[in-house]
């Protein structure tokens, strides 16, 4: 923890104080951003980041050691009337703190604390605000060594993509028998010898269950893989080693050697919209000028509901990425929920528009770093669909 950065952050933000709270460990951010990792949380605990001067805890007597490396004052308490009456002392004066809350839950990634802790401290006179924007100041940016692991873990992820494909090209030269689960089996395996690890396999996915943007296939639900089919893979991995962060992408091909017109025209409408987002962001970026994660959705919707298949595009733009697939910085949409957080530099996120059909779904996925005054696809940018027989 940066103590001194967090509190020019509040400053900048007009905020009295930063209040991290937890039980039983509901909020895993607090834990990250404080740097802490009590042996047990059986109590409840309450650390106040000030805009300005010392930090406050508040810890139970029988875990009083919970945040002894944090600086600060400590308060002890046992009973909750005690804890209520020194909760509301350290928040005397304070007119509006930050918390892991999220107004309406528009950000549910941030909106951790539950609803009566929340109106605990509002009781006290004290306006509650959303974290969202500090999370992400102080979980989501990379240093440098992330984006090295990133663009590290890139590599083996593409080339594993494109080893699934040629193990489907190989299978139906030779006639073999293959479905879904056997891709993606072969392609996990190899996650160990390029250094990678996953929170679960690639997806691969095939004619109507392409149409379903999270599905992954069990060796009971796998369909086979044939001449004429089309393809998708969604394939996501870090290097196995602390503090590295994902590197996430999706790329589609077909089981011949001329992909058909009903596939391209989709494929094109997709790109569109993807490469739209790109350019937007990097636009800004270069400019200079502020933008917001439901803008970067509403660029690439904008190209999809434009060509007639808005109601086909059911899932926001893009989600940050982290030590986390799913990280905590802005969210690229409007659609899901609406995330205002400004995009910021360090940090990264995927772009990745699609449209679904019962009989087929079509997404293309690519990763964005932002850096100072410039953004940059991470990796390999998919140009059109592959002709798996062809390769």
């Amino acid at each position: 923890m940066n103590l001194n950065d967090i509190q020019q952050a509040l400053r900048e933000s007009k905020l009295d104080g930063w209040l991290f709270y937890d039980h039983h460990r509901r909020d895993p951010i607090a834990y990250r951003v404080l740097g802490i990792n009590p042996a047990m949380c059986t109590r409840r605990w309450y650390y106040l980041i000030p805009a300005a001067g010392e930090p406050q805890k508040l810890v139970h007597r029988i875990e009083s050691r919970n945040l002894e490396t944090l600086p600060g004052a400590t308060h002890e308490y046992s009973a909750w009337s005690e804890q209520r009456e020194k909760l509301g002392a350290m928040l005397a004066g304070k007119r509006a703190v930050a918390m892991q809350y999220s107004h309406l839950n528009d950000i549910p990634y941030v909106g951790l604390v539950d609803a009566g802790t929340v109106e605990l401290v509002k009781s006290f006179g004290v306006e509650v605000v959303c974290s969202a924007d500090l999370v992400q100041l102080f979980e989501a940016r990379w240093p440098e060594a992330a984006l090295a692991s990133h663009l590290e873990a890139g590599k083996g992820v593409h080339t594993l993509v494109r080893q699934a494909f040629e193990f489907i090209r190989d299978a139906v030269r030779a006639g073999r028998t293959i479905g879904e689960y056997d891709v993606q089996q072969e392609a996990f395996r190899q996650y160990e010898p390029f250094g990678l690890t996953a929170d679960e396999p690639l997806a691969v996915s095939v004619n109507e269950n392409t149409g379903n943007p999270h599905y992954s296939p069990t060796a009971a639900s796998s369909l086979p893989i044939r001449a004429g089919d089309f393809v998708l893979i969604d394939a996501w991995a870090k290097l196995r080693q602390p503090g590295a962060v994902y590197f996430d992408i999706t790329w589609t091909g077909f089981v011949g050697e001329e992909v058909p017109s009903r596939y391209t025209d989709i494929f094109d409408v997709v790109k569109e919209a993807r490469d739209t987002a790109v350019d937007f962001i990097q636009q800004a970026v270069r400019a200079g000028r502020p933008i917001r994660g439901y803008q970067v959705d509403d660029a690439a919707r904008g190209v999809i509901t434009r060509q007639g298949y808005g109601e086909c595009f059911v899932h926001r733009t893009g989600h940050s990425i982290g030590e986390d697939v799913h990280g905590n910085g802005a969210n690229m949409d409007n659609f899901e929920m609406r995330d205002d957080r400004r995009i910021i530099p360090r940090t990264c996120f995927s772009i990745e528009p699609g449209i679904y059909f019962p009989e087929f779904g079509m997404r293309s996925e690519v990763n964005v770093y932002v850096e100072e005054r410039d953004a940059r696809v991470t990796g390999e940018i998919q140009p059109a669909i592959i002709p798996i027989l062809t390769l």
